[in-house]
């Protein structure tokens, strides 16, 4: 009987996109740094957004620390994965590189405005949804009335 194929060894294709190797090391991270990643990746992809950020952070008003990025991951997540929950899946058993392909496009087309590290940070939260949203669920929990919480819901309003 043959052993089971191992793809974590296996080199990218000189045709893959670069996107796609990202995203690969992407799938690697744990929930709360990709939450985090989602919550820099929506200041990042809007110009507006930076300058807002920075203006707010420049009057101390925000402080772009882990727990921060973390509650504004958690929040655009549970904004946006309904969105693309909506979308009916095609699953490419066994072929990672080709379902990261699939889920960026899934993303791309059900979630509008979106630049290249939102798209990449969702694709990767949504290959990764059960993790991600049993931390979204339980890891940090909303705090009612956090002077941060106020200023990055300005922020990150859609």
């Amino acid at each position: 009987m043959s052993e089971p194929y191992d793809s974590r060894f296996t080199l990218p294709s000189i045709d893959d996109d670069p996107s796609t190797e990202a995203g690969v090391i992407l799938m690697g991270l744990d929930a709360e740094r990709l939450l985090a990643g989602v919550g820099l990746a929506r200041i990042a992809d809007e110009p507006a957004l930076v300058a807002l950020a920075v203006d707010q952070a420049r009057h101390e008003a925000l402080a772009l620390d882990t727990d921060a990025l973390i509650e504004a991951g958690i929040t655009r997540w549970r904004a946006v994965r309904p969105l693309i929950a909506a979308v009916p899946e095609v699953t490419v058993a066994g072929a990672l590189r080709k379902e990261w392909e699939q889920t960026t496009a899934r993303v791309i087309a059900t979630v509008t405005g979106l630049g290249p590290a939102s798209v990449a940070c969702l694709a990767a939260c949504w290959l990764r949804r059960d993790d991600v949203d049993r931390f979204a669920e339980h890891g940090r929990p909303p705090e009612k009335g956090s002077v941060s919480r106020d200023v990055l819901s300005r922020v990150f309003a859609d």
